[in-house]
């Protein structure tokens, strides 16, 4: 029941908001992963991110897509209920009740089962269309599991539509751009640079003027 549920939210609502009435515009759809284990690493400025994204995969893939978010976020009750069970999340508890060494033991886990994981390395939604400082949580991840590819995604246009703070939809247009796989290579800080450096040349692809 849950996974129907789960894929009629996806199918009458979620793509055709996000794909029809934004005008998504893709670039390089091919290179995002079709099967795991892989990672999918985002900039993160609006509530539609991890929506968009999803939505850019076959519905078939649906299964095996598991969007990594914080559990304060959420909460519980149902819409907590709703973000795990119908949207997928897999949880990561910032509250310090968790040990620093198996706070990525969920999302090795999901690797190991071959999950695809989509990432915010910002680790929370920034101001409108401008990039945060990333988190090395993910270059901890990718450590742990050196030979998952990571793909990087820049996306514009959400953090005017539905920015922090917000609840009021305004269909701005959505421009992505996917870039090439990478494995993790030297260290983390080393990773940490490779993704700013490509985050940053997909960002300047786009030839944005600033958000006013």
């Amino acid at each position: 029941m849950i996974r129907l549920l789960r894929l009629g939210f996806f199918a009458l609502i979620v793509r055709p908001v996000l794909l029809l009435i934004l005008g998504t515009n893709i670039r390089n759809r091919k290179r995002l992963p079709t099967t795991g284990p892989a990672i999918i690493i985002a900039n993160h400025n609006s509530h539609l991110d991890t929506l968009a994204l999803m939505s850019m995969l076959p519905l078939a893939d649906l299964p095996k897509l598991t969007p990594v978010a914080a559990v304060d976020y959420f909460g519980q009750g149902a819409f907590g209920w709703f973000a795990k069970h119908i949207i997928g999340i897999l949880p990561i508890d910032r509250s310090g009740k968790t040990p620093r060494k198996n706070l990525l033991d969920g999302a090795i886990a999901a690797l190991d089962e071959g999950k695809i994981l989509i990432l915010f390395p910002e680790g929370t939604r920034g101001e409108p269309e401008r990039i945060a400082t990333y988190k090395k949580g993910v270059a901890h991840l990718v450590k742990a599991r050196p030979e998952v590819p990571v793909t990087p995604v820049f996306m514009h246009g959400l953090g005017k539509a539905l920015p922090r703070g917000t609840y009021l939809f305004v269909p701005f247009t959505c421009d992505v751009f996917v870039g090439e796989s990478w494995t993790y290579r030297g260290d983390v800080n080393a990773f940490m640079e490779r993704l700013e450096e490509r985050m940053s040349g997909l960002a300047a692809r786009g030839n944005f003027p600033a958000w006013e």
